[in-house]
């Protein structure tokens, strides 16, 4: 073992998911996606408190790891938007937003939702 720690850096980018539900159905599920797609992410729960209500869910967060870094940056955006998907059907949710250091992406599958209407109208 050598007695210098290694030192890496890499880009800075992340991206993370924003989704309500249980936090424990998605820690659990995102454990077995991740043996399956080998990947490595952050799990931290957040209330998303809004006019009229308040939900609990969660934000999983997605880096270019410097121990296994990216070149191709979109992999990494890729890699959380299938994860987001496959949360949301695997959860029974309606909506999830996915964040990066250019833009907020919001997904519904809503009807009612006005991007729900945007996509049927082909916008």
């Amino acid at each position: 073992m050598s007695s210098h720690p290694a030192v890496k850096a890499a880009p800075t980018f992340s991206v993370d998911i924003h989704m309500a539900g249980d936090i424990a159905a998605a820690g659990l599920f995102i454990q077995r996606y991740a043996i399956e797609n080998g990947m490595c992410v952050t799990l931290m729960p957040q209330s998303f408190i809004y006019t009229g209500g308040r939900e609990e869910g969660f934000r999983v967060g997605f880096i270019n790891y410097p121990r296994f870094p990216t070149t191709h940056l979109p992999h990494i955006q890729d890699a959380a938007y299938r994860l987001a998907l496959a949360l949301l059907e695997e959860l029974g949710q309606h909506s999830f937003c996915i964040t990066d250091p250019e833009r907020t992406v919001w997904y519904s599958r809503r009807e009612a939702d006005p991007a729900a209407q945007s996509r049927e109208m082909g916008q």
